[in-house]
């Protein structure tokens, strides 16, 4: 394959796929409604064409236009995304979605692609905006995969966890990021242990390059680190890579509430582990970045950027609170 068409393109995981497809010399075309800054606008290996990929005569015109052998569809976030593009890509050699670990129906360690069953979706909820339904749109593309790969489309699809790295707009990370940077202590919720697998944005970005090169049609491959970290541990490399150390506090349910916090209000907790199997996704060769070259990379972008993450979790007002309780026991 020499050339690629990337729906989307321009904000965290497009933006560091096209820059991995860049590197492997490919002929890139991006595609989008041209909302956000073009980082390749400058880039002249790198064409764009305007338009909503929701438009179908606009997505067909992008296929005639840029005629792709590989499509990686990083902006589908409904069912129907999926079907239109497989159809209107179905002569492509590979068509690649970005499903999503919360595509998952069922809570197990690890989750397995071919083992775990999936959420379900309704007629209703395929068209559901609100973040309810997030998993169960993803996992109905899903099937939108499987049902055209029997139809004789090349088309598979990648289901990371939470991704991080440079440019993410999301600001998960750079929440735990600015804590550990501003203040000696740092608050996080249960004994530390909690486990959310993580997956470095450029490990996603190669992994959608070896799957559309060497995937199987019909498969679904999921991605994460190899190497998972508790989200004490995750502190610890944030505070290795700002050569600092970290005082982490636990505070239960209990002491939270004294600042009226719940465990959930922090981003990056979750009560049961979410582990995915990245097996299936090594056997095509791909391997994940050492954590701590792909913190040192997040630190650094999060130390240059004027991202704070302040919306994903409490305000220190309210852990001082709690830590005046835990001072007190």
């Amino acid at each position: 394959m020499d050339s690629a068409l990337v729906i989307g393109g321009t904000r965290f995981i497009g933006r560091h796929l096209v820059s991995e497809l860049l590197e492997a010399d490919y002929d890139v075309t991006i595609f989008n409604r041209g909302n956000h800054d073009n980082p390749f606008a400058d880039d002249d290996r790198v064409g764009h064409i305007e338009g909503d990929r929701t438009n179908d005569s606009a997505l067909e015109a992008a296929a005639m236009t840029a005629d792709p052998d590989a499509v990686f569809d990083c902006v589908a976030y409904y069912p129907r995304d999926v079907r239109a593009a497989t159809t209107i890509f179905a002569d492509c050699e590979a068509y690649v979605y970005i499903s999503s670990g919360a595509a998952y129906g069922r809570e197990e360690i690890p989750k397995r692609e071919d083992e775990t069953p999936l959420e379900s979706c309704t007629t209703e909820e395929a068209t559901d905006d609100s973040q309810a339904t997030y998993g169960k749109r993803k996992a109905e593309g899903d099937r939108a995969i499987a049902a055209a790969a029997g139809e004789g489309v090349n088309a598979m699809a990648v289901r990371p966890p939470i991704v991080y790295g440079p440019h993410d707009y999301s600001e998960r990370l750079d929440f735990w990021i600015d804590r550990v940077n501003r203040f000696d202590r740092v608050v996080i919720p249960g004994d530390g242990t909690n486990v959310w697998h993580r997956v470095y944005v450029e490990d996603v970005a190669s992994a959608l390059r070896i799957i559309a090169e060497r995937g199987d049609p019909g498969e679904v491959y999921n991605t994460g680190d190899q190497r998972l970290v508790t989200l004490e541990e995750m502190l610890e490399l944030i505070a290795a890579q700002l050569d600092t150390s970290v005082d982490v506090v636990h505070a239960g349910p209990r002491e939270l509430e004294a600042g009226g916090i719940s465990p959930d209000d922090y981003v990056l907790y979750r009560d049961y582990p979410h582990i995915l199997s990245t097996a299936k996704l090594e056997a095509l060769g791909w391997e994940s970045t050492p954590l701590e070259e792909a913190m040192a990379r997040t630190v650094e972008d999060h130390l240059e950027s004027d991202r704070d993450g302040l919306e994903n979790g409490p305000d220190r007002d309210a852990e001082e609170r709690v830590l005046g309780i835990l001072d007190t026991l």
